[in-house]
């Protein structure tokens, strides 16, 4: 079994920034890709981002690109997603994620793939 946990989460004003993380415990030898995904109040589910367990290969949805950055250290088990000139339609919940195996592009954003889960961190982004 593999348990994540996210932190971070919070209230900013647009334009502001966060920093969440997600630390992964357990077995976590077979994992190939870290991802997060969003999903906000009446909507469905929708990947952000994703990354290699080795960091490498960060993949991004388009309406983040430039905004938001995904990383890992290796060190210490954990992914960050930096999100920086957040705007109110970046308001959600944000859950990490993880699967076994690999995946490149649009391969990595269907939810069905991921394995393991987080329980979310809210973000809340005031205009």
């Amino acid at each position: 079994q593999v348990q994540l946990v996210e932190s971070g989460g919070g209230l900013v004003q647009a334009g502001g920034s966060l920093r969440l993380s997600c630390v992964a415990s357990g077995r976590t030898f077979n994992l190939g890709i870290m991802g997060w995904f969003r999903q906000a109040p009446g909507k469905e589910r929708e990947f952000v981002a994703a990354i290699r367990w080795s960091g490498s290969n960060p993949y991004y949805t388009d309406s983040v690109k430039g905004r938001f950055a995904m990383s890992r250290d290796n060190a210490k088990n954990t992914a960050y997603l930096q999100m920086n000139s957040l705007k109110p339609e970046d308001t959600a919940v944000y859950y990490c994620a993880a699967r076994v195996g690999y995946c490149s592009g649009n391969g990595c954003a269907d939810p069905k793939w991921y394995l393991y889960w987080g329980q979310g961190t809210q973000v809340t982004v005031s205009s």
